[in-house]
């Protein structure tokens, strides 16, 4: 004998599943990342990253007119500089390429939602993310904080809507806090890679971003993926420093970590779908092993799922279109 309830009743065409559907993804819930270079009428591919482009400044305000048409409304923008040094000093000088671009999308495009990445990986000639204890070859923590400040401070008086500090310093989340409040910049939220592991995963955004690490790794501050009772600290520190958003990155495998924040907090949570993610979906695809758009849409959703309410994605152009 059947049961009395039958589900297929409720799959039997896509009206009825879709009256049903417990989880939706929509244009609002995604932000677009997008690379930055100097120069001019300059539209790099990222060949690890198909798809995926640098772009010059002016390039990079037809891409956003672009995808403003096909209804994203946020991006998140990395900078690559003409030149880099052992402090960063690119990252927040008032020329800086992130700078310009800031104040050129708040001239051309005046609705786009402009995020930037604050972090000084993209900046230094080692590639690490704050300053270097030369004795120790690791990441010195408190001197890095006013760099950081520095940066997101600069980014703030380009005309940023948002600031996202990426670097996983300790108490880097109050250190821009207090630098935005005191300067008037009180209503610029952070968005903080409170959850940020040492990943695998990371790799084509490296060669897009230019920040490979020239010597060491990331592990003494980024955090160990076997760790989630850390995440819920980290998240918890950066809620108490005064963190508007908490982020989780990678997104993919780490959907437990998602879940875990959504149920012990009520920030909004944001993850970061990373460029080995994307890469891995892309070319699985070239391959004619998987259906690239029912992965792609397929990926998210479980992201989604998992409790995000906003996705940092490389497809949001892509599910745009589809979409």
């Amino acid at each position: 004998m059947f049961p009395e309830y039958r589900p297929r009743r409720l799959r039997k065409n896509e009206t009825i599943r879709g009256l049903i559907r417990e989880t939706s993804l929509e244009l609002s819930n995604l932000i677009y990342p997008l690379f930055v270079v100097p120069g001019e009428k300059i539209k790099e591919p990222v060949s690890a990253m198909p798809g995926v482009e640098r772009f010059s400044v002016d390039m990079l305000v037809e891409e956003v007119k672009e995808v403003m048409d096909l209804g994203l409304r946020s991006v998140l923008l990395f900078g690559i500089p003409e030149k880099k040094d052992r402090k960063g000093t690119q990252a927040w000088v008032k020329t800086g390429i992130v700078q310009r671009a800031i104040e050129a999308l708040k001239k051309k495009c005046p609705d786009i939602y402009v995020i930037t990445d604050v972090c000084l990986c993209e900046y230094t000639s080692h590639g690490h993310c704050g300053l270097i204890d030369e004795k120790k070859k690791d990441v010195s923590n408190d001197p890095s904080l006013e760099l950081l400040q520095k940066t997101a401070l600069s980014h703030a008086r380009a005309g940023a809507d948002m600031v996202a500090p990426s670097d996983m310093m300790d108490g880097r989340v109050a250190a821009i806090r207090e630098a935005l409040d005191d300067s008037g910049f009180e209503d610029i939220p952070i968005m903080s890679y409170a959850v940020k592991y040492a990943s695998s995963f990371y790799g084509p955004f490296r060669e897009a971003a230019e920040s490979t690490p020239q010597f060491g790794d990331r592990r003494t501050y980024q955090m160990d993926p076997a760790n989630k009772r850390e995440a819920l600290r980290e998240a918890t520190l950066d809620m108490e420093e005064g963190a508007d958003i908490l982020m989780v990155k990678p997104a993919m495998p780490y959907l437990d970590v998602i879940h875990l924040l959504r149920q012990e907090f009520t920030l909004p949570i944001a993850a970061y779908q990373v460029s080995g993610e994307y890469a891995m979906i892309k070319a699985a695809g070239a391959n004619g092993w998987i259906d690239t758009d029912r992965v792609m849409m397929e990926s998210l959703l479980s992201i989604k799922r998992a409790g995000a309410d906003i996705i940092i994605t490389y497809f949001a152009k892509d599910v745009a279109q589809k979409i």
